[in-house]
């Protein structure tokens, strides 16, 4: 698979306006976008920390996948991401190495990646997410 990179690191918030503060207050690193991913009922906040990225969680939705997780675990890290390229590709591959995979296809996610999450039952407890950023076509 040859990920270039840790994309970024998922964290499970309650409360994104506080954890933004600890983040620049504290760690004095700037969070430079907050957005909403609607489908996957989640807003989210990043930073930047050299060539990776730090991305806090916030669910919009009890019932969505981030609720979920805090209702069950707590906050705290969700998930890893690596940026690849390829992805479909890199789908089939662990697909065919008996990876179970979460999504077969990839999605839109947040900052516009392509994204897909492959099931942490398959790699030692920890939810992957692979990453792609397309090239914009040129006009």
């Amino acid at each position: 698979m040859k990920p270039s990179h840790i994309e970024h690191i998922g964290i499970a918030v309650t409360n994104l306006e506080e954890a933004i503060k600890f983040y620049e207050n504290v760690l004095g690193l700037t969070c430079y976008n907050i957005e909403e991913v609607a489908d996957q009922k989640v807003k989210t906040a990043f930073f930047r920390v050299g060539e990776t990225k730090i991305e806090l969680l916030q669910s919009t939705d009890p019932a969505g996948p981030i609720g979920k997780f805090i209702e069950k675990k707590g906050e705290g890290i969700h998930h890893i991401a690596f940026m690849v390229e390829k992805i479909e590709e890199q789908l089939i591959h662990a697909s065919n190495l008996g990876i179970a995979l979460i999504d077969a296809k990839p999605r839109k996610g947040a900052e516009g990646l392509d994204i897909a999450f492959l099931h942490p039952k398959a790699t030692s407890g920890v939810l992957i997410e692979l990453c792609e950023k397309k090239e914009m076509p040129s006009k």
